[in-house]
């Protein structure tokens, strides 16, 4: 009788537990498809691309189902396979992250010519718009894009200090906040714009400079970091190919799951530490 009402219990138990995962699993999965859909959607904005974001959910969902079958076929290994989807799912917010910062990065590349130019057209006796007007024509993308975009939201008649704060809200680096501080603090006092913005170009061009050297010298850090990442993974690949019997426990047992959670853990602290380091803010 008592192991009848123990069994009884434990089912109970399961079936509570089973239904709380359930749960806890759908409104996981609701809350990251709608942060994934508005992140992907307002990211692909900032590269002036329109796409639905049901259509981009479900084609981010198929490719991480087709590729957990594909690793679950080749492995036979459903931990392998559920970490792949799982960096299947990830990946698109992470790519689109690398390209919006590559993005901003180029932005302020350009920053420093185009505001010769633009210094340039206000010494030859046009106005801030129709000098903006001028030189979008010769610059390249993606700053052309943003700038299109503030002339075309200045001509629907919205004021300029609004398209100026729009713009550093769409690309806020610190390179664009300066600009548009400038821009509006000249516009008030009345200033001399182009004096102000030939030393700004000075100032972002000897930074970008500056920042140029502190890559290549950081260079060196960053490159054990991905080593250090990316050695523990090859070695257990390796070892897998030569031995796989004596791997088995590594990916089959508990104890083997605990010891890739305690790796993967003191990796991922290891690069923080490193990035960190080598991380220098100009």
């Amino acid at each position: 009788m008592a192991i009848l009402i123990l069994m009884l219990a434990s089912g109970i138990l399961a079936a509570v537990g089973a239904w709380a995962t359930i749960q806890w699993l759908q409104k996981e999965y609701a809350r990251y498809r709608t942060a994934f859909q508005h992140e992907t959607v307002h990211g692909l904005a900032d590269f002036f691309l329109f796409l639905d974001p049901a259509q981009l959910w479900g084609v981010n969902l198929i490719l991480a189902v087709s590729l957990t079958a594909l690793f679950l076929a080749l492995t036979g290994y459903p931990l392998a396979a559920g970490l792949a989807g799982t960096m299947a799912l990830a990946l698109p917010r992470w790519l689109l992250a690398w390209a919006r910062r590559l993005r901003l990065a180029r932005i302020d590349g350009q920053l420093p010519d185009f505001l010769l130019a633009l210094a340039g057209a206000l010494r030859a006796g046009s106005g801030l718009q129709a000098g903006l007007r001028q030189v979008v024509q010769h610059t390249g993308r993606p700053l052309a894009q943003e700038l299109g975009l503030l002339l075309q939201q200045q001509r629907m008649g919205l004021a300029f200090d609004d398209v100026l704060d729009a713009l550093h809200k769409r690309v806020a680096t610190e390179s664009v906040g300066l600009v548009v501080a400038a821009i509006k603090v000249a516009g008030q006092t009345g200033g001399s714009l182009a004096e102000t913005l030939e030393r700004i170009s000075f100032t972002l061009r000897t930074r970008l400079q500056l920042q140029g050297r502190i890559r290549a010298l950081t260079s060196q850090g960053r490159m054990q970091a991905w080593i250090m990442a990316g050695l523990p993974v090859a070695l257990a690949i390796a070892l897998h190919a030569l031995d796989p019997e004596a791997m088995e426990p590594l990916w089959l047992s508990a104890a083997g799951w605990g010891v890739l959670a305690l790796v993967a853990i003191l990796e991922g602290a290891g690069i923080f530490l490193v990035r960190r380091i080598v991380n220098i803010e100009v």
